[in-house]
């Protein structure tokens, strides 16, 4: 059994429940729901209990089967198919009466779940190398050229994306600008979730000329038609659309394989034009009014605002998945992933700027859309909105490793140098530990996928347990927020480390979660003044280890030291 929460409004851990039995999405009828039946469901979801549950479809109508009715649990059980009820299929209710829970806002540990606001059909990632690079293609010019394969799944939703060869491809008909319009929802989402295969050039061996597209038209077979988005979908799956049925190779006589033309954000973005064009709007829209923090992947975090000079946070009051690829698109990635409540990505600090927030989802930009100011009783920091947004997928992860470890979040790093060149099999050497700290291990974290970094170790004697002793990195130094080593300042070619011996390769230690730790910066800077202290006062502080080293030379108990004194206040 699998289950999940739906339905509209509502916050993460409530909803309509829906249960996955006999291949089929269904919901639960009300007749003599109880809290009992509350808690087994919320263990179910992966929260610890029930705070209530609701009646009459409060989260709108289901769709589907109604599996079970006049459901009864003492609250105990492990599964809900232990409580007594009438039957898996067997009701005598309508949708009207759907029923939904309230789960205590705390997680069992341990338990996997991203708890997504989903939609049906699931689509994959899209491995790298299905789909041959055309960037050399004549006319293939800036923009990405990518072909989107659907294959009908048992949901009756798309299923899943395919290469050439296995290709199962939507048909345009019509010429018209409606049938464009899915670039507009549906290819943010393709062209923003790892659905752009990688080419030696860091994008797109997604890309494919509408010249061979053509020429390999007789190849295809199709399965999707009359595809019609309003522009205001986060999936290709939320348009309507109708399936093929029969022979789907020789469907689609009058028209040709759909084809998006996607344009890179400004992180993705590898041709100097691109860049160059980028750089301008940049230049002239000013200093950007929104950002993600908190997440500790490319393309998530908690939403923060620029309102009257200060960076503030958003309620989660309605909060939905439109809002959330307005803000995903605003920042240059594809539409949302998840639209995220209950301060998923920490609680932020300062003020909260807006409430219900309410995009249609063809807004530019989160300052268009209708919203409430704040008043101080409506929301708390504990009801921050975040997002994850889809993102191209780069292949980042397939340049860096490590080895070693006790558990695949640690180890000494490995990375591939000289990958995609004329073919090549890529060479995996060591990184010089000189200078490796926190802001190294936070990309090389993020580059591997594991998150957080918890240590950016210099010395790493203690893993040694790869055949890879050359050095090939050195010098290297970031900022904290590059999707790859590579894109950090380091040496180059010309290699510069004082101690080479494979014990002082850099090494790191990742976590998936890390302490909401947050410094209240302005209080630092307004309570901060210097103090001469005398020796005599400060012999605690000695041996606590809070003195600079020269003290120990100091004439104790004579003489004094110069202190730089602050108030600090620390969120977590």
């Amino acid at each position: 059994l699998r289950f999940r929460l739906a339905g509209y409004p509502r916050k993460h851990n409530e909803g309509r429940v829906e249960v996955f039995y006999n291949d089929e999405w269904g919901t639960i009828c009300d007749d003599d729901f109880t809290l009992g039946n509350a808690h087994v469901l919320c263990r179910h979801l992966g929260f610890v209990a029930a705070t209530g549950w609701a009646h009459s479809a409060k989260y709108g109508k289901g769709v589907g089967r109604i599996w079970l009715d006049n459901v009864n649990c003492v609250g105990n059980e492990k599964s809900i198919g232990d409580c007594k009820h009438r039957g898996w299929g067997n009701s005598d209710c309508s949708h009207e009466e759907d029923a939904g829970v309230v789960c205590k806002d705390e997680r069992i540990p341990g338990f996997k779940d991203s708890n997504v606001i989903e939609v049906r059909g699931r689509w994959p990632e899209w491995a790298a190398g299905d789909v041959q690079d055309a960037t050399e293609h004549p006319g293939c010019g800036a923009d990405w050229q990518l072909s989107l394969g659907v294959q009908e799944s048992s949901t009756g939703f798309p299923g899943s994306w395919q290469g050439v060869g296995a290709w199962q491809a939507p048909c345009v008909t019509l010429g018209t600008e409606h049938g464009a319009q899915p670039a507009r929802a549906a290819a943010g989402r393709v062209a923003g979730d790892t659905s752009t295969a990688t080419g030696h050039a860091g994008h797109g061996s997604g890309l494919l000329s509408p010249h061979r597209l053509f020429t390999e038209r007789q190849q295809l077979n199709y399965r999707l038609h009359s595809v019609s988005c309003t522009g205001t979908e986060v999936h290709l799956s939320m348009c309507s659309f109708e399936f093929y049925r029969g022979n789907s190779s020789a469907a689609c006589g009058s028209g040709m394989p759909a084809v998006v033309s996607c344009v890179p954000g400004p992180l993705f973005a590898t041709g100097n034009a691109h860049k160059k064009k980028q750089r301008q709007q940049q230049q002239q829209q000013g200093q950007p009014r929104i950002r993600l923090k908190g997440g500790a992947r490319v393309g998530e975090g908690r939403v923060e605002v620029l309102k009257s000079s200060e960076w503030g946070t958003i309620c989660d009051d309605r909060w939905n998945l439109q809002s959330a690829s307005v803000v995903c698109r605003e920042l240059g990635f594809g539409s949302a992933k998840e639209a995220l409540t209950g301060a998923r990505m920490g609680q932020g600090t300062g003020p909260i700027h807006l409430n219900e927030v309410q995009c249609r989802g063809t807004e530019k930009s989160l300052w268009n859309c209708p919203f409430r100011n704040i008043t101080q009783e409506d929301c708390k920091h504990t009801e921050d909105a975040a997002v994850r947004c889809n993102i191209p997928y780069m292949g980042y992860e397939n340049l860096i490793r490590l080895s070693g470890g006790r558990s695949r979040f640690e180890g000494r790093v490995e990375v591939a140098v000289g990958a995609g060149d004329h073919g090549d099999q890529p060479r995996w050497g060591l990184v010089c530990g000189e200078g490796w700290g926190t802001l190294e291990a936070m990309v090389a974290c993020r580059q591997l996928g594991l998150g957080f970094a918890n240590h950016g170790l210099q010395e790493t004697w203690y893993w040694d347990a790869s055949n890879v002793t050359e050095m090939v990195m050195s010098g290297v130094k970031c900022a904290g927020h590059e999707m790859s080593l590579s894109h950090c300042q380091h040496h180059g070619a010309s290699l510069s480390c004082r101690n080479t011996g494979t014990r002082f390769a850099a090494g790191v230690i990742c976590s998936e979660t890390a302490s909401d730790l947050l410094l209240h910066a302005p209080l630092v800077q307004e309570t901060a003044y210097i103090e001469d202290r005398p020796l005599h006062m400060l012999y605690c502080a000695a041996e606590e280890n809070c003195l600079a080293s020269s003290a120990r030379l100091a004439n104790w108990p004579y003489g004094h030291r110069r202190l730089l004194r602050f108030s600090s206040q620390i969120h977590n």
